[in-house]
């Protein structure tokens, strides 16, 4: 066991210039920092199995969730339930840092889901 940064995490690109770094890939438990640029959004999804929790790490972002849109800003997080359609949008000038941790990991069970915009 050894601790783990972003130097040493696997890397991967996804999106219009995003990144993502697998800090924890467990079968049980998966904790990855993103990056988003200003004007990128994900595609809005939903998962069946994993339970996600979103925590902005630097920046500010929107995370829509049932339609509702939380603007979420540094120090502040949303839990997102299995089943629940979502998505994260960097509507900002800067970039955003966040953890995404999920349970179980949500690789594989991604579903896509049409959103209606809407303020929370």
């Amino acid at each position: 066991m050894h601790a783990i940064n972003r130097n040493d995490a696997e890397h991967y690109r996804w999106g219009d210039g995003c990144d993502g770094w697998h800090l924890l890939a467990g079968d049980d438990l998966s904790v990855i920092e993103e990056r988003m640029p200003p004007g990128t959004a994900e595609q809005p999804h939903r998962h069946a199995r994993s339970r996600q929790f979103f925590y902005v790490l630097e920046g500010e972002t929107v995370l829509e969730l049932e339609g509702h849109s939380h603007h979420l800003t540094r120090g502040e997080g949303l839990h997102v339930p299995p089943g629940a359609a979502h998505q994260m949008r960097n509507e900002s000038t800067c970039d955003v840092r966040f953890l995404v941790v999920s349970a179980p990991p949500s690789h594989g069970d991604r579903i896509p889901s049409p959103m209606a915009r809407g303020v929370a």
